[in-house]
């Protein structure tokens, strides 16, 4: 009587699962060999368990079978020499786009203070104009909270020291600390001790 069908679904315990796996993988590497044997092919197997334990079957040399399989798919084979070839030409590439970048920046750098304005078409002219006011709008808008922040501060100042003032029983002083019941003009008592 014949094997009934099995459904194919990971095994859930794990010692059959290994058992199963042990004699699947011995039923696989012994196709491949008849494989290689019968219809002289060449045959390259690898299995990796779930632990990560490698098995092998290679019926020519395994690195030249990988090295057929790169090279008929499309995948290059690269010695150290062609590794650092790349490598090289990589890093020479970023310095070209750097540079490219950094020429950019200094020229754009130079337009924007005023410099090397004939390589400029109309277009750029405009836009650098637009950039241009669109940086003095907001350096204005910036010096504006600066004086706004100070003038706040300073009234501030002002208030705590007219405070202390009124604390100890002297007059209200003005901003350059005049008391305000007098002109400032030297009468009899301004400034004198009795």
């Amino acid at each position: 009587m014949g094997r009934g069908k099995v459904e194919l679904k990971r095994i859930e315990n794990s010692t059959s699962r290994q058992v199963t796996f042990s004699k699947r993988k011995n039923g696989l590497l012994k196709k491949a060999f008849e494989l290689s044997i019968l219809c002289d092919a060449e045959v390259a197997l690898l299995i990796f368990s779930p632990s990560g334990k490698a098995y092998q079957f290679a019926s020519h040399d395994m690195d030249r079978s990988i090295a057929r399989y790169r090279n008929e798919v499309g995948l290059m084979e690269f010695n150290n020499y062609q590794r650092s070839r790349t490598i090289e030409q990589f890093w020479m590439s970023e310095i070209d786009n750097l540079r490219r970048t950094i020429d950019t920046l200094e020229a754009k750098h130079k337009h924007l203070a005023g410099e090397d304005l004939s390589t400029l078409g109309m277009k750029e002219l405009k836009q650098l104009e637009r950039q241009l006011k669109n940086g003095v709008e907001r350096i204005r808008a910036k010096k504006q909270r600066a004086l706004q922040e100070d003038n706040t501060r300073l009234q501030k100042k002002l208030h705590e020291a007219n405070l202390n003032t009124r604390a100890f029983g002297a007059e209200e002083c003005d901003a350059f600390g005049r008391s305000s019941g007098s002109s400032g003009f030297g009468g009899p008592h301004d400034g004198a001790v009795i």
